[in-house]
């Protein structure tokens, strides 16, 4: 598995998404950020518009899950057409449990990790998840600056990966862009969402290109 670009279409125009994702052909995945306004403060999307993007989409969708109680709600997601559905270990009870559930019912399982939650209390986990999330921003909004403090956990994510010889995906989300991808590629990542850097570019789909050089070029 190379390098996978996911574009967030949070930094879209609501108004027009079907437009909006395909002006997004070369991305790998679309990335659509959950927001419930209880465990982030903002809220979005839920189930309905999910199944509404793929409509609109040949793209498969990657559900990042912003919100309280994943345990119960994460499987609808996968109902509404997720390919990949991501729940946040620090709104989850029993995160290898769901794992397991959203792997049962054919889509892939992610957890996520806000900037301040080790890795290391959930080594154990990496065999049941499909992809691991770190964010490079405090989750609930766009636009952010890139925290490079969040480096270092990349790179142990990685590290335990190896460990334990598992093939699980590593992804990064918060302030990616041309110049913070060289940096998330080196330590390791390999799946990168970037709203802003791309729905600000003239042309989005050159931009997701460029972007996955620019990965392509720093891990060679």
């Amino acid at each position: 598995m190379g390098i996978q670009i996911t574009p967030s279409i949070l930094n879209a125009d609501f108004s027009r998404l079907g437009e909006e994702v395909r002006r997004i052909g070369s991305a790998d995945w679309v990335h659509v950020d959950v927001m419930d306004n209880h465990f982030v403060p903002n809220l979005t999307f839920g189930p309905t518009m999910v199944e509404a993007l793929t409509r609109a989409t040949d793209l498969p969708l990657d559900v990042h899950l912003m919100i309280e109680d994943c345990d119960s709600n994460a499987p609808a997601y996968v109902e509404a057409g997720a390919s990949s559905v991501t729940f946040h270990v620090e709104a989850t009870r029993a995160p290898i449990r769901l794992a397991r559930e959203i792997r049962a019912q054919g889509a892939r399982a992610s957890m996520a990790l806000k900037p301040a939650t080790p890795i290391e209390p959930y080594e154990a986990l990496l065999p049941e998840l499909d992809m691991l999330l770190v964010m490079t921003v405090e989750p609930g909004f766009g636009g952010q600056k890139f925290l490079d403090l969040c480096l270092p956990k990349i790179r142990t994510a990685r590290d335990l990966m190896r460990k334990h010889g598992v093939e699980t995906w590593l992804q990064v989300d918060g302030g990616v862009s041309l110049e913070t991808i060289e940096r998330c590629a080196e330590a390791g990542a390999d799946v990168f969402v970037a709203g802003s850097a791309v729905y600000s570019a003239e042309d989005p789909d050159a931009m997701v290109r460029e972007l996955r050089a620019r990965a392509e070029a720093a891990t060679s």
